[in-house]
């Protein structure tokens, strides 16, 4: 049998400005957007490649769904992004004004820079060094 996490939910403000930075900035392809009523939205969004697992953006509704937005694990680092090249995506990063919360830096694993998004959620981005498929 052969299983894999498709997707993660990642609890958003508002869909269009998720969007706008998860594709504008991230680089990120919409895999998925569509209208499930007035208020609600199927939104997908994944880096470009093959294969892997992607973000389902869900809209906060109410006071306790929206206390969670930027903050769903506690101020851990949240999803970790693997690149082929940390050095251009960091410049990527500057230049788009994303916070740096940690400098590049080599651990026994890669290059790694921890990101705040658009709503302050940790990301590790990582240039293992092993190359990934």
């Amino acid at each position: 049998m052969t299983k894999r996490i498709g997707q993660v939910t990642l609890v958003v403000r508002d869909y269009d400005e998720a969007i706008d930075f998860y594709v504008g900035v991230l680089g990120f392809d919409l895999i998925e957007d569509t209208i499930l009523s007035e208020h609600k939205r199927w939104v997908i969004v994944a880096p470009p490649g093959v294969g892997g697992c992607s973000l389902l953006l869900a809209k906060g509704v109410g006071v306790h769904q929206e206390s969670r937005i930027g903050d769903q694990t506690g101020g851990r680092v949240f999803l970790f992004l693997y690149t082929d090249d940390l050095d251009r995506d960091y410049v990527s990063l500057c230049d788009h004004k994303v916070t740096i919360v940690r400098s590049p830096a080599t651990e026994i694993y890669g290059r790694v820079l921890v990101f705040a998004d658009l709503y302050g959620n940790l990301w590790d981005l990582i240039e293992p060094i092993a190359t990934f498929d």
